[in-house]
């Protein structure tokens, strides 16, 4: 799906949402209030947000003013093969000020926008825009320089993890216990693991929730409550899209008077393979 640039007005009244894709906002003029997870402030001219996936936020616009918003999904092209290192922008929710350089690009932005091109290559050039601003982004915004210097105790994380499955799970929660700020932790966490932490925790929700699903007889709605999902079809969505089977049509497959050893087995290495986990954002809640 390709990335949307617009620009529109924010109403003074404060609104509040979270979407399944990622999102930048630059204040062109005026000013604007965000807050995004806790973080949060006034958001003035030339200065912008960076708002990861699935994140709850709240916001609203004083008097005139105008905002250039750049929607992301992360199977947008700006996101996604030469341009894949660009998604750990949204890790977590950052706000920045642009620089002289990134304001004339904000400049030439808005004149290609201004062209109001309506053909099949004006996504494609939204994607082309978007890529070059993240990149920009992404290289002022960086990582500090030791970062990756000490690594992460996976195992604490996981027992975290799983003692919270059932519990709105944010990336400042695991933070906290690596001693870390969210952004810090969410980079390194990338680096050791390859997968943001919301993936990290979706996949265990993912494992904990099969193998409930193979060797219970719990109703599936107490399934996905004790795995941090939203309601049952949250979780038959979720495994639709990483098993390819809904929860029901697992059971009705696999179940037998006798799990054996082997579909306990398959069903463990299933849920750990990469190839399994969904793509997402930093929030870790299902919900």
């Amino acid at each position: 799906m390709p990335s949307t640039i617009r620009q529109i007005p924010l109403e003074t009244a404060t609104k509040h949402h979270s979407h399944d894709f990622h999102q930048i906002v630059i204040t062109l003029c005026g000013s604007s209030e965000f807050e995004i997870e806790g973080l949060g402030g006034r958001v003035n001219a030339f200065s912008g947000c960076i708002v990861p996936a699935n994140h709850e936020h709240y916001y609203s616009g004083n008097g005139h003013n105008r905002q250039l918003i750049l929607d992301l999904p992360e199977d947008a092209p700006a996101l996604t093969g030469e341009h894949r290192e660009l998604v750990a922008l949204f890790d977590a929710p950052r706000f920045f000020a642009l620089d002289s350089p990134l304001r004339h690009y904000l400049t030439f932005v808005e004149s290609e926008l201004a062209r109001g091109l309506d053909n099949s290559a004006t996504s494609f050039q939204q994607d082309r825009l978007a890529a070059t601003l993240l990149g920009s982004l992404k290289a002022r915004l960086g990582a500090s320089g030791g970062a990756a210097q000490r690594r992460i105790d996976l195992n604490q994380i996981d027992r975290f993890i799983r003692r919270h499955l059932a519990d709105e799970l944010r990336v400042a929660d695991l933070a906290k216990l690596a001693c870390l700020s969210e952004a810090h932790f969410s980079e390194r966490f990338r680096a050791q693991t390859g997968l943001s932490p919301w993936q990290y925790v979706r996949r265990q929700r993912l494992h904990a929730a099969r193998q409930l699903v193979m060797q219970s007889r719990l109703p599936l709605t107490d399934i996905a409550i004790q795995t941090g999902f939203a309601n049952q079809s949250a979780l038959s969505h979720a495994f639709r899209r990483s098993y390819g089977a809904s929860p029901r049509q697992l059971r009705q497959g696999f179940a037998s008077p006798s799990l054996d050893t082997n579909n306990r087995s398959t069903a463990h290495s299933t849920a750990l393979s990469p190839s399994a986990t969904p793509a997402g954002a930093s929030v870790l809640s299902s919900r």
